[in-house]
């Protein structure tokens, strides 16, 4: 075990630095300049060679890219020109409302794939089958900014049973906390229940053709305790593959529906960036957000190998 965590651990450090170049020089490759943008239109061009001076804009961009990796290193991620602001204060701040979202967009998969996929699975081949799996498909192909506008449209402008824009904090009010997360969250798990619902279903239905299978129901166990009990449950750490793979789709889908929701998250906080081109604040933000897209994907990685000994085994 120790030996597989090693080596998990020991495959981090290429990723973050690989993501690390990536992040710096695609920010550091976007059109305009930063000098320009922080002083505005009635700066000299005295006044601006002096700031990019300053500001490091002038050196080659290895080296621009080592000094930004060593104050990395020390803690130091910058300070936003716009703002003042740094960009650990920044994302502290946005952590906790992209995490809420994340959870609950995931419960809301959770609580409507896995119920479709046993049904599907108890049902293979059946026209329920059929319709569920054909509406996940469909489901696939719908836009989040599209369900987000479907959904605001139907329960607050026409309904008016929740409200389409805003955000309370969890500590400060938790019922309007969650009248104001409901829609956001649900965008996202409509987003999410299809993947769920087809690798549960397929992994249900291999199951259900296992040679245990026709040997429990030559025992005569109950149907539901076979489904249940026999398939579900070896199936069933098929969940903790789909959610490491989720969290890459609900970080990207976090961007759009905190934009759309007005969610003071750090999707919002990384479009903001963008506009303003706070290059500071995105190449901080990208970066921190990768690192944890990558250390929550080892955690599942972990904890499947806790809970399937052959995998742990098998890298060993």
């Amino acid at each position: 075990m120790l030996f597989f965590v090693a080596r998990r651990l020991l495959y981090l450090v290429p990723v973050l630095i690989a993501v690390s170049i990536l992040t710096f020089v695609i920010a550091s490759l976007l059109p305009g300049d930063l000098a320009y943008v922080i002083l505005g239109d009635q700066a000299t061009p005295e006044n601006i060679a002096a700031l990019r001076h300053d500001m490091g804009l002038d050196q080659p961009i290895w080296l621009r890219y080592v000094g930004w990796l060593w104050h990395i290193l020390q803690g130091d991620f910058g300070r936003s020109f716009r703002t003042g602001q740094t960009v650990l204060q920044a994302v502290s701040e946005r952590v906790p409302v992209s995490f809420e979202l994340m959870i609950l967009a995931e419960l809301i998969g959770l609580a409507i794939g896995v119920p479709l996929a046993i049904a599907c699975a108890a049902k293979a081949g059946s026209a329920f089958d059929r319709f569920i799996t054909g509406t996940a498909f469909g489901m696939l192909s719908v836009p989040t900014f599209l369900s987000a506008i479907l959904l605001i449209y139907l329960f607050a402008v026409e309904l008016r049973l929740l409200p389409a824009t805003g955000y309370v904090p969890f500590t400060e009010d938790p019922v309007a906390n969650l009248r104001f997360m409901v829609l956001p969250a649900l965008t996202l798990g409509l987003a999410e229940w299809p993947g769920i619902m087809r690798v549960l279903r397929s992994d249900m239905i291999a199951a259900l053709q296992e040679d245990y299978i026709a040997l429990a129901k030559a025992k005569g166990l109950k149907p539901s305790r076979i489904l249940f009990v026999h398939a579900l449950k070896p199936s069933s750490l098929t969940l903790v593959t789909i959610t490491g793979i989720n969290i890459g789709r609900l970080i990207g889908g976090a961007v759009i529906v905190e934009s759309i929701f007005a969610l003071p998250g750090i999707g919002r906080l990384l479009v903001g960036a963008i506009y303003t081109r706070d290059l500071i604040i995105l190449q901080g933000v990208v970066l921190l957000v990768a690192a944890g897209f990558v250390i929550m994907n080892f955690i599942v990685d972990l904890l499947y190998a806790i809970l399937d000994p052959r995998i742990r085994h098998g890298h060993a």
